[in-house]
């Protein structure tokens, strides 16, 4: 494993080339807020990413929904389907939170949204992954009508089971950013992570158990413990992971 092609490496994750149809996401224990200019290290961080991401996908798969999911080696590595991945994100939102309010200040925070509001986003560091309109999508081809309109439907799917799961565990689920990408038969797939770095989550005293708490106190032990209590109260085992005094 050591001898991988190291092909990506992001602000939370290393991507290696197994083959030409497979890859290994490997999740760095760095953390970062503020685009980036806030970073800092949460040891067990990226186990604990890796473990919550591959255990949603195995639940999106076994409710049939096509994702890059493969395989988890037990730590901090998730073997994936190699993809052409589109430059969207996807966020779909439950409530009114974060740049929605600062966006639409008409909304009150945590306003239930229903239906589900979906939003877009071009996914580029360098200009902040800019939101973008469904029209601007098709007019500058980044892909074609039937293309998002798949996205959207898949979106609304996942975002359906994963509510349900979460309200399953007594959680409320915020919002959650999504990534897709095509596959070597041409299907949209479901790509990237799903873990407490890409969705907010909160328990039934509001408090959250996702990467918020780390954009609010810039503390990486009371991140740890959030992604601790996540794990916890959707079954997943954390006997081998650091445990923040």
């Amino acid at each position: 494993m050591n001898t991988l092609q190291l092909i990506y490496e992001g602000k939370s994750k290393r991507v290696y080339a197994i083959d030409e149809g497979r890859l290994v996401m490997e999740f760095k224990d760095d953390v970062t807020a503020a685009d980036g200019l806030v970073k800092a290290v949460a040891m067990g961080k990226g186990i604990l990413a890796a473990r919550v991401s591959s255990y949603l996908f195995d639940i999106l798969e076994k409710s049939g929904v096509r994702t890059h999911f493969i395989d988890y080696d037990g730590k901090r590595r998730m073997f994936v389907k190699r993809l052409e991945i589109i430059p969207l994100e996807v966020i779909v939102r439950n409530y009114a939170y974060g740049s929605l309010l600062r966006r639409m200040p008409l909304y009150k925070p945590l306003q239930k949204l229903d239906p589900p509001l979906l939003e877009f986003h071009y996914k580029d560091d360098d200009l902040h992954d800019p939101l973008i309109l469904e029209e601007d999508i098709i007019r500058v081809g980044i892909i074609d009508n039937s293309t998002l309109n798949c996205i959207k439907e898949v979106s609304f799917n996942v975002n359906k089971i994963l509510t349900s799961f979460f309200e399953s565990k007594g959680l409320r689920f915020v919002d959650i950013k999504l990534e897709f990408g095509i596959d070597r038969h041409g299907e949209v797939v479901l790509a990237d992570e799903i873990s407490g770095d890409t969705f907010r989550v909160l328990d039934e005293r509001g408090e959250h158990l996702d990467k918020e708490v780390f954009r609010r106190t810039r503390d990486v032990g009371s991140l740890l413990k959030a992604y601790l209590r996540l794990a916890e109260r959707i079954g997943i085992g954390i006997e081998d992971v650091y445990t923040p005094s």
